[in-house]
């Protein structure tokens, strides 16, 4: 029994490690010798033998090499190369190239664009450092296309300098394998600092100029709400005073038509200014004048009358 599972143990380990280390082993012998090749999602790989390229394949998954390149697909790993290439979608922004206006401005343009390598084989053997190269196209057509523009065009109308862009460019490009997608212009600025600030003191003095005058068409407006209103209370006022002596009139015609009711208000009214007023009241009982005469006599004396004043 022990025997047995001695046995089965090494068996089982055997097992174990064949799998572990035999499979891999002989799955990577396998692609060093050319028989199969895994590609990946969004890539290529190109195959050169003796400077020559045999072939290339860019379908994603598991391919049998000697159907696809022939006998020669045995001695590529060993007497020649494969290149993996990306597919894969690649942005760039490139920023501020020097451009001028049409007015003379010196503006800085920011662009940016995508690009995915179309041709493997251009992209590799066209050209030495083709992304490089296309950066460089770019902005050698941005400063190129874009220049000597008027500068409201410049900040308003990318879309078209964008196009512009992207028309020059895209020949070149396919030439060196890459395929030029969406192009657009991100950025427009001016590169003179004292020009950003004279422009900046500009806009501050015109806010300034505007809020100025919001605030007097404000005062204004007041001042004429005021002044109407004024106008207005001055009418009405001039209307009450016109009407009082009309009020008053009628008040004493309507007395005066009944002579009882006349005489007792303006007795009324006599007495009342002699209460309200400073004057000395002296009664003096009838029949007895010559006294009522020393005793006026004697009021003047008493309070002389205030000299006249010299005209």
């Amino acid at each position: 029994m022990s025997n047995e599972l001695v046995q089965f143990a090494i068996a089982f380990f055997a097992g174990l490690m064949s799998l572990t280390i035999g499979v891999p082993f002989l799955l990577g012998l396998g692609q060093l010798f050319g028989i199969y090749t895994v590609v990946r999602e969004r890539q290529c790989q190109v195959f050169v033998l003796f400077g020559k390229v045999i072939g290339s394949i860019d379908e994603p998954g598991l391919h049998f090499l000697p159907g696809r390149l022939g006998p020669g697909a045995f001695i590529v790993r060993f007497f020649g190369r494969v290149h993996n290439v990306d597919l894969r979608l690649d942005q760039v922004y490139v920023r501020s190239q020097p451009v001028n206006s049409e007015e003379g401005a010196p503006m800085g343009i920011g662009i940016w664009y995508e690009m995915y390598v179309s041709d493997p084989v251009a992209y590799l053997f066209r050209n030495a450092d083709p992304r490089g190269s296309l950066t460089a196209n770019v902005s050698n057509s941005t400063v190129r296309s874009l220049s000597n523009q008027p500068l409201e065009k410049m900040l308003v109308d990318r879309h078209a300098m964008s196009l512009t862009v992207r028309n020059d460019v895209s020949p070149k490009s396919q030439e060196w394998g890459y395929k030029l997608g969406s192009v657009y212009v991100r950025k427009v600025h001016l590169r003179d600092v004292g020009m950003i600030r004279q422009i900046e003191e500009k806009v501050v003095n015109r806010l300034r100029q505007v809020t100025s005058a919001i605030k007097q068409d404000g005062a204004n407006q007041v001042n004429v709400i005021s002044s109407t209103a004024e106008r207005l209370a001055a009418v009405e006022f001039a209307k009450a005073r016109a009407l009082r002596p009309a009020i008053v009139g009628d008040a004493l015609r309507e007395i005066g038509s009944d002579p009882e009711v006349s005489n007792a208000m303006f007795q009324l009214l006599e007495l009342q200014n002699l209460a309200e007023g400073n004057a000395e009241v002296v009664l003096v009982p009838p029949g007895e004048s010559l006294k009522a005469d020393l005793l006026a006599i004697g009021t003047l004396h008493a309070h002389p009358a205030p000299p006249p004043v010299p005209g």
